[in-house]
C-alpha cells in the first residue's frame, strides 16, 4: 500500500518554533503526543570521523526498501554567530532528501554537551507522534559525553572505527556502557581486529549487567557492506524493546522527563534574574570590581528564596 506524502512544511514550521519558543510550544505538543509502540526510535552515536552520517544514510536506505517512513534528526555542531546547524540536511543525506516518505532535520547542537541539541526530546517526541515508521537520531559526535541519546532512542547504535587505539579505553566509562549495538564501521582498514578484541573484552566484563547482549556488527558504510545484519540487529532489539516495554522504557523516560525538567527550570530561573535588569546590573557590578561571582551566586540564591516565599 502506498502511503501518504507526510506534511513536510507543516513539521518543519513546528519544529522551528519548537528550536525558537520551547515554553510556547509545549501545549501544541502535549496536543500531539502519542507513545506508539511500532515506532522505533534509532540512536546513532559515536566519536567524531566514526561515519556516522553515511551509516545513517545506509540505514535509511535499507528503511526505505522496506517500504518505511522514516524521519531524522541529525544533530550539528552549532555556528557561534547564529546557534543553527553549520551542516545542512540536504547535504549530509542527499541520496534521500527529495524522497517524500523520508523527514530530515538538522539542529544545532546550541552548546549542549550531551551529544543532543536541548530541543532534541521534544522535535523526537514530536516524529515519534506523527505517524512515521522509524525515527533516527544522530549525534553530533562529541565523545563521551555523547550519553542523552539514550534517554531519547529505543536502540542505541554505537559507531566506532578502527584506529581509536587506547581511546575505547576512555571511552568505556561512559558512553560505552550506553549501547544496544556496537558497529565497527570501516572495517577494512588496519586495526580492526584490535577494536573487536577491545570491545569484546569490555563486553564480557560487564557481561553479568546485560539484560541484552549488545552484538558487534561490521561495516563498511561508503559501500553498503554489512548493512543486512546491522538492520537485522536492529529488528531483533526492537522486537526486545516492545517485549520488555516497561522495563525499557520507564529509565529511558525518566531520565528524560529529568532532562526536560532540569532544562525548563533553567529556563525559568534565567527568566527571572533578567527580570528589571537585575543580571546586567550583577555582570556590571564584576567587572566594575565591587563584587565577585561567588558574592552574586550567593545573591542570586536569596532572591530566587524570598520570590519562592512570596
Amino acid at each position: 500500500m502506498t502511503k501518504k506524502k507526510l506534511d513536510h512544511r507543516a513539521l518543519a514550521r513546528l519544529i522551528s518554533e519548537i528550536e525558537n519558543d520551547r515554553d510556547a510550544a509545549e501545549k501544541t505538543l502535549a496536543k500531539l503526543y502519542r507513545d506508539p509502540e511500532n515506532v522505533q526510535v534509532i540512536g546513532i552515536t559515536g566519536p567524531p570521523g566514526a561515519g556516522k552520517s553515511t551509516l545513517t544514510d545506509s540505514i535509511i536506505g535499507k528503511l526505505r526498501e522496506a517500504g518505511k517512513t522514516v524521519a531524522v534528526v541529525a544533530v550539528d555542531p552549532s555556528s557561534p554567530f547564529t546557534g543553527g546547524a553549520i551542516l545542512g540536511d540536504r547535504i549530509r543525506m542527499s541520496t534521500h532528501a527529495n524522497d517524500p516518505q523520508v523527514f530530515i532535520r538538522s539542529m544545532g547542537s546550541r552548546g549542549s554537551l550531551g551529544g543532543l541539541a536541548h530541543a532534541t526530546f521534544d522535535v523526537v517526541n514530536l516524529l515519534r507522534s506523527s505517524g512515521f515508521d522509524a525515527v533516527i537520531v544522530e549525534t553530533v559526535g562529541v565523545g563521551q559525553s555523547e550519553i542523552d541519546v539514550l534517554a531519547v532512542a529505543d536502540t542505541v547504535v554505537l559507531t566506532l572505527v578502527p584506529g581509536l587505539g587506547d581511546d575505547v579505553q576512555a571511552l568505556k566509562a561512559g558512553i560505552m556502557e550506553i549501547a544496544d549495538i556496537f558497529v565497527v564501521n570501516k572495517a577494512d582498514r588496519d586495526g580492526k581486529e584490535r577494536l573487536l578484541a577491545e570491545i569484546r573484552m569490555i563486553l564480557e566484563l560487564n557481561r553479568d549487567r546485560f539484560d541484552w547482549v549488545p552484538p558487534i556488527c561490521e561495516t563498511v558504510a561508503t559501500e553498503h557492506r554489512g548493512i543486512d545484519g546491522l538492520m537485522e540487529q536492529v529488528t531483533l532489539h526492537g522486537a526486545y524493546v516492545r517485549e520488555h516495554r516497561d522495563a525499557v522504557r520507564r529509565p529511558k523516560l525518566a531520565r528524560q522527563i529529568e532532562k526536560m525538567a532540569a532544562d525548563k527550570i533553567g529556563r525559568n530561573i534565567l527568566a527571572i534574574l533578567n527580570e528589571g535588569g537585575k543580571f546586567p546590573a550583577w555582570m556590571d557590578a564584576i567587572i566594575a570590581g565591587t563584587k565577585n561571582p561567588y558574592q552574586i551566586t550567593q545573591e542570586i540564591g536569596n532572591y530566587i528564596s524570598v520570590r519562592k516565599e512570596a
